[in-house]
């Protein structure tokens, strides 16, 4: 699919990891991705990295502050949705059960966001542009192409992103698992599954990001080699395409994803 020039709202815009090791980030990526690191000075203390594959934004990354740390903030990848008024979503997104965690602010003269926690605590950021020069490569091969949110309650989160967002769903039964599916605008763009007790108590309520790849299999140990903890090995979902999910070396979780062939 070509690249999103005129995001519209709802759809996902924007990809961001917070790292503790921003150095060791930018050669990890790099060389599984083949995304290169263009860094800007975005205050006094602080260094915001675009990720580019081709000459075109991926994504960012920068490297957590000692008051992030002090927070107890992991290494994390954030997922950023397109909004007409950040602040109107924001005050929705608290209507609805949901909390503004940050924000809402201005970054610089590119746009306004917020962070926000949704009612089962998996966060996501609001993204205001305040032009039409920001574009994200996405769904092409090592960018961007899904977006999946594990939860603890699906009928709140599908209450909660289909009143805020006017997405739409499609619940797609899968043996031992229902998977929810949303669309935004009659396109496909994300999912949902519950989290169940045989995932373990680590997994906690959140938003992953697929990049989509040549080859699942040889993508993960390329990264487990690199020191990435692989947290679901190489499956296959039919008709759909094969993924896996990975911690990278400082910890922050991605998924891949080799889709299949459309029919």
């Amino acid at each position: 699919m070509p690249e999103t020039t005129q995001p519209q709202p709802g759809i996902f815009c924007w990809f961001e990891l917070g790292t503790s090791d921003a150095e060791s980030a930018k050669k990890f990526y790099g060389e599984l991705f083949g995304w290169t690191a263009h860094d800007t000075q975005a205050g006094p203390d602080m260094v915001y990295t675009i990720l580019r594959r081709g000459g075109k934004d991926v994504g960012a990354l920068y490297k957590l502050t000692a008051e992030h740390k002090a927070k107890g903030v992991p290494p994390h990848w954030l997922s950023y949705v397109y909004v007409s008024s950040t602040d109107e979503s924001a005050a929705k997104a608290t209507e609805l059960g949901g909390k503004v965690t940050m924000g809402p602010f201005d970054v610089g003269d590119m746009g306004r966001m917020a962070v926000i926690e949704d009612p089962s605590r998996a966060v996501f950021a609001l993204w205001q542009p305040f032009s039409n020069s920001a574009q994200l490569l996405r769904d092409e091969l090592y960018t961007l192409c899904w977006n999946e949110l594990y939860t603890k309650d699906g009928p709140g989160a599908v209450a909660f992103y289909t009143k805020l967002f006017g997405w739409t769903t499609k619940v797609n039964d899968m043996g031992p698992m229902v998977y929810t599916e949303f669309s935004n605008g009659g396109k496909p763009i994300g999912g949902m599954l519950e989290i169940t007790a045989e995932m373990g108590d680590e997994i906690v309520p959140h938003w992953v990001g697929y990049i989509s790849v040549e080859d699942c299999d040889v993508t993960t140990n390329k990264a487990k080699d690199m020191g990435a903890d692989i947290k679901v090995t190489p499956t296959d979902i039919p008709g759909v395409g094969r993924f896996s999910i990975i911690n990278d070396p400082q910890g922050a979780g991605f998924a891949i994803i080799k889709l299949a062939p459309r029919a």
